[in-house]
């Protein structure tokens, strides 16, 4: 497993050799630093935190930075990857240069909140006729089962809270890695807002 803590920039395209056209997804990679790391022995599992932008020194309270080495200053972002298949020690810096052997990614994000929605929005329902008179236009129609059983069964699609969730999406295809400018090109889209905070990992099914 490889797996590092990244920033979504945005969207855009670009072409190949052959002047095929592909959607990208530009994912800004900031070097992780390595803040701790977990072995059989002492934790009963294998694995290496990594940790992502300093936080001033008013923002860290003592609990809080008493995970932190003294050479490592306390960071905003914490995430622990399991099976980490690079040889690291606390206080490396992990950079995009990880990712440059892989070709398919898996990519963790909480997708954008859409707020209380109905169904049409929500579940993609039809609705009803607009016209002739019709008084059935966005609703969600029956949702009973008359005298027996009596109640409505769960899991009928409803209105309700749409959207923040976390959400994976796997085997994006890597387009290309820029060490330079600390960015991967991934081949179409990942859950979440410009600017939020990405779990990139290596392909589990590839």
């Amino acid at each position: 497993m490889k797996g590092l803590i990244a920033k979504k920039v945005g969207m855009t395209q670009v072409f190949d050799e052959s002047g095929n056209l592909t959607p990208v997804t530009v994912i800004r990679v900031e070097p992780n630093v390595v803040v701790a790391t977990k072995t059989k022995e002492n934790c009963g599992y294998d694995a290496v935190v990594l940790g992502l932008e300093d936080l001033k020194a008013s923002k860290v309270s003592k609990a809080y930075a008493g995970q932190f080495k003294d050479n490592v200053t306390p960071k905003r972002t914490l995430k622990e990857f399991r099976n980490f298949e690079a040889e690291v020690k606390v206080g490396d810096q992990i950079g995009v240069e990880l990712f440059n052997s892989v070709r398919f990614l898996d990519v963790t994000a909480t997708s954008k909140g859409k707020g209380f929605q109905g169904v049409m929005k929500r579940w993609g329902f039809h609705g009803g006729r607009a016209t002739h008179g019709s008084k059935f236009h966005r609703e969600a129609g029956g949702t009973g089962s008359c005298t027996t059983p009596g109640h409505c069964f769960k899991n009928v699609k409803m209105p309700g809270r749409m959207g923040f969730d976390r959400i994976t999406v796997q085997n994006l295809r890597i387009v290309k890695v820029d060490p330079e400018l600390k960015v991967i090109l991934v081949k179409g889209a990942v859950p979440g807002n410009k600017d939020c905070t990405l779990i990139v990992k290596s392909a589990v099914k590839k």
